[in-house]
């Protein structure tokens, strides 16, 4: 009989995986390691590749009757975020977030996962191995970073706001401060969030492996994560049109009532 996996051997697997694959190639990568995807500068990595099937096998020895949605899997098989979202127990798997950062050679990046019952994220992991950070976080448990519980920091006077789309950075939503760039990596944008580097992030792109393990992980300290439209977050739900990362529901509400000011919403 295949035996659950505790959250301790989640996070120590997909260490195991980091050091095995991934970190072995940081710096290291040659031409013949990267390719582009759907369009040029979608990259992707042998690292990418190899340690998602590293971690899809073990979550699939352990859960058989999960779906696991991985992103090289889903850009290979579209219809696979199709059965993802009628999944009643499913896994995201993000093997290098961040994988723009990876190949440049930037420490910004990570390895995640999120578990999902029932459409809600149960427990989530994200991985920063040149970092050295484990932030993980389950359903009415809490938050923790290395061991350590964590809850976001009350807010100070001016909100600080990140995003990665570049037609946003610069931009100020009414009398807040500019929206600065992002760490284009959401295993290094949700825990800077939570660690108080950043009072809010927007996203217009919303695929489930990017923000399904830093919304948990989020909620658990003390933020909120929603749609520019008002809803929570959903990973199983419709791709809403954009998300606003928050340290607390109040700077959620302060910021989504902005978002109609943004161009190329």
């Amino acid at each position: 009989m295949p035996t659950e996996l505790g959250t301790d051997e989640v996070l120590a697997m997909l260490q195991e995986v980091a050091a095995q694959v991934i970190t072995p190639r940081f710096q290291r990568l040659s031409e013949d390691d990267i390719s582009s995807k759907s369009h040029p500068g979608d990259l992707v990595t042998v690292a990418d590749r190899e340690a998602e099937v590293l971690i899809t096998e073990r979550l699939l020895a352990a859960y058989p009757r999960a779906l696991v949605l991985g992103e090289e899997a889903a850009s290979a098989d579209p219809g696979v975020l199709d059965r993802f979202r009628d999944a009643d127990h499913a896994f995201t798997v993000d093997p290098v977030d961040g994988t723009r950062n990876f190949v440049k050679g930037s420490p910004d990046h990570a390895v995640m996962a999120a578990e999902l019952r029932g459409g809600e994220v149960v427990r989530s992991w994200i991985w920063q191995p040149q970092h050295r950070a484990a932030y993980v976080a389950e359903r009415g448990a809490g938050a923790w970073r290395n061991d350590v519980r964590v809850h976001r920091p009350p807010v100070g006077d001016g909100l600080l706001g990140i995003t990665s789309r570049r037609g946003w950075i610069g931009r100020a939503l009414g009398t807040l401060r500019t929206l600065e760039l992002s760490w284009r990596c959401c295993g290094v944008d949700y825990p800077a969030i939570v660690d108080g580097r950043a009072d809010y992030a927007l996203y217009k792109k919303t695929k489930p492996w990017d923000h399904a393990p830093g919304s948990l992980l989020v909620a658990e300290a003390g933020g909120h994560v929603g749609t520019f439209r008002g809803e929570p977050y959903r990973p199983q739900g419709p791709a809403p049109t954009g998300l606003v990362v928050a340290a607390d529901r109040a700077t959620y509400d302060v910021v989504r009532g902005l978002v109609p000011t943004l161009p190329g919403r």
